[in-house]
């Protein structure tokens, strides 16, 4: 699938042989051992456990042969180097297997294992499997083309659209018959005097010179709402403009209070930064004065280590100056006891003669 030839790999050279060589395996081992292991890449055809001759027992090496030679392969690949049970085993390719000779002793059953092999026995083959196979077959999925070529399909596809739509214009202008154009009637809109609530400065000024009217000296318009009263006919009574004036009066009150409340709210932040800063002060004097004890502590440990060392100096030179008080005692005696033996020796030596 890859395009990669069989015969670069090494495997290539073994490819007439579906038998392996397996060895260093340990000795407690059987033959179901070992097809437990190595049937995983493949079904076991025949195995040849190789066993002394006069105790029985496996010698640590065998032979198999899998059904299919491409199991050797993955085998070899896989199980060569693995430890069993503390040892590492030895998995190869065998090129020439010699199957071994047929001994007076042997058993009917190793007999028709080499003969054999120890494979599952394949039924035969009929129509009828075939037609099964036919029947659960899995529909091979059609490969889906690329996205390129989808973007090309759907841009011809749209293309081909805007064709068709521009011929059967061309045909049905082509069909009609020459004659006057006809008129088409556009409806004018009405005014909306309300419109002029949430228009800006100047738009009523506009509005009375598109009319050919004159604005007089008196009737100059600051706030849109006027506009608005002048070109009613006084729409709004004298008891809208006092829900008006409570509104704005509403406003103020509502505005006085939220500075009022800001500036409370300004008291106490201050407050609050400044009991903060002074918990802050306090919190640090406390850490100082926890530092220093802490010093003083270990200065007087120190202190203490130091007349503890100066002891034990005193101690140590104590026990030397005694150490030498006894050595000159010893030296003392031992001159004693010569000079007594030479008084001694002198005076056998008198006698003597």
């Amino acid at each position: 699938s890859l395009g990669v030839k069989e015969t670069v790999s090494w495997h290539s050279e073994y490819k007439d042989s579906a038998w392996i060589f397996i060895g260093g395996f340990p000795y407690e081992l059987t033959e179901g051992d070992i097809v437990c292991v190595f049937s995983q890449y493949g079904e076991i055809a025949n195995i040849n456990l190789v066993r002394d001759k006069k105790t029985g027992k496996s010698k640590g090496f065998c032979f198999i042969c899998y059904e299919d030679q491409r199991s050797t392969i993955l085998a070899v690949d896989n199980l060569n180097g693995i430890r069993i049970k503390g040892r590492t085993i030895r998995v190869d390719h065998v090129l020439n297997y010699r199957p071994p000779k047929d001994n007076e002793d042997m058993d009917d059953i190793t007999k028709r294992l080499r003969e054999e092999g120890c494979a599952p026995k394949l039924p035969d083959h009929s129509s009828s499997e075939s037609e099964e196979e036919e029947q659960y077959a899995v529909p091979v999925k059609k490969p889906k083309k690329d996205k390129k070529e989808k973007k090309k399909n759907k841009k011809e596809k749209k293309e081909k659209k805007a064709l068709k739509a521009e011929r059967e214009q061309r045909e049905r202008l082509a069909q009609t018959p020459p004659g006057p154009v006809p008129t088409v009637r556009v409806k004018q809109e009405k005014e909306d005097l309300g419109y002029d609530k949430y228009s800006q400065r100047g738009a009523a000024e506009e509005r009375l010179r598109s009319r050919g009217e004159r604005p007089g000296p008196g009737s100059e318009l600051r706030n849109p709402r006027d506009t608005h009263r002048q070109e009613d006919g006084g729409f709004r009574n004298r008891y809208g403009d006092q829900q008006d004036r409570e509104r704005d009066r509403s406003r103020e009150d509502e505005k006085r209070r939220h500075e009022m409340g800001e500036r409370r709210d300004g008291g106490l932040q201050l407050e609050s930064k400044r009991t903060g800063r002074e918990e802050g002060e306090r919190t640090r004097e406390r850490e100082r004065d926890n530092d220093r004890n802490r010093e003083s502590e270990k200065d007087s440990d120190r202190n203490r280590d130091r007349e503890r060392e100066k002891d034990r100096d005193s101690d140590r030179n104590r026990d030397r100056e005694r150490e030498k008080d006894r050595d000159s005692d010893r030296n003392r005696e031992r001159d004693q006891s010569s000079k007594h033996r030479e008084e001694h020796s002198r005076e056998r030596e008198y006698r003597r003669k």
